[in-house]
Parts: C-alpha cells; structure tokens; sequence
C-alpha cells in the first residue's frame, strides 16, 4: 500500500482537528488525539505542524486568504449592488463555516491568532464598500448588524439547504443595510 503523500496527510490532519475541535473545543483538543484520529504518531503531526498554534493558524489561513482575496477583488472593482458585496462575502464565509463555528464556539482563538484586528479590518472594509469612506453611525450600525448576522447564520441553520440559506441571509442583510 503506498504511502500518503505530505500534503495528503496535513490534509488528514486538519480535518481531525476540525472535528475534535467541533466537539470538545480549542483548548480541550489534544493534539494526541487528533493524532490518533489520522493514525499517526504525535511526533508525525508535528512533522507537519511544528505546534498547536501552527496547527490552527493552518486551519484559519485558508479562510483569511479567501478573505482577503475577496476583499481585494471588490475594492478593485467595486460593485453597485449591495447584494453582489454581501452574495460573495457570504459564499467565502460558508465556505469556510467550520472554522468560523469554532471560533465563534471558543473566541479565545481570535486573540490566540491574532485575529481580531484582521476580522475588524474585515468588517471596516465591507462597510466602507457598502458605504463609502464615511459612513454615518446609522449605516455602521446596519452594517455591523448585516455582516455579523450574515457570518452568524452560515453557522447558525445546517438544516437548511447552502442556496435556501444564501437567499434567506442576504434577505435579512439587505433588510438590515434598509436596502
């Protein structure tokens, strides 16, 4: 039986993680055990993330560069329309729902990371594209709402189908925005 390749087992790797961390939580997911999940050796894991705060930093990054990504995509050509800004920041943030639950299940991990003034950064730059440079505290206050609420639900309703909940978010964002 040939061996997996590096890539293929960090892949492995990361996945177990997400699941431990789904049930016990960041700090209570033991890198033993998630070891054990992949059937590895705990030595082996670290062969491929040199720490645990290199393991969940390999778990966010995909998530903060398709962010960023995307961010730098719409402040290059910056839509009209609202519901295009809100459609595909949605789309990124559903996509990558596994590790927003498990932030949002343990926040200690923003400040672990780092993170926290990167999704700020995150939320600026979505308003100043809904708003413009100056929004009032009105539109920050919708926006807050709408953003916060759009990450909450491609979370919160794992019933419902992605395109039944992409049309119900983006509703309730829009409504929001008073869009």
């Amino acid at each position: 039986m040939p061996r997996p390749r590096t890539s293929e087992t960090a892949g492995r790797i990361r996945a177990a993680a997400l699941e431990v961390i789904a049930e016990r939580g960041v700090q209570q997911a033991s890198l033993r055990e998630i070891a054990e999940r992949v059937g590895i050796t705990k030595p082996a894991l670290y062969y491929h993330f040199a720490s645990r705060e290199d393991l969940l930093r390999g778990l966010v990054q995909p998530f903060v560069d398709d962010v960023e990504d995307l961010l730098a995509r719409l402040e290059a050509s910056p839509p009209d329309d609202p519901r295009e800004v809100l459609g595909t920041y949605f789309d990124v943030a559903y996509r990558h729902r596994d590790i927003i639950r498990a932030v949002m299940l343990d926040p200690g991990v923003l400040a672990e990371l780092n993170l926290a003034a990167a999704v700020d950064g995150w939320r600026r730059r979505l308003t100043t594209l809904l708003f413009g440079p100056a929004p009032t505290l009105s539109q920050l206050t919708r926006a807050a709402v709408a953003i916060g609420g759009l990450g909450d639900c491609t979370v919160m309703f794992t019933d419902a189908s992605a395109a039944e909940l992409r049309a119900a978010t983006l509703a309730a964002a829009l409504g929001a925005l008073g869009r």
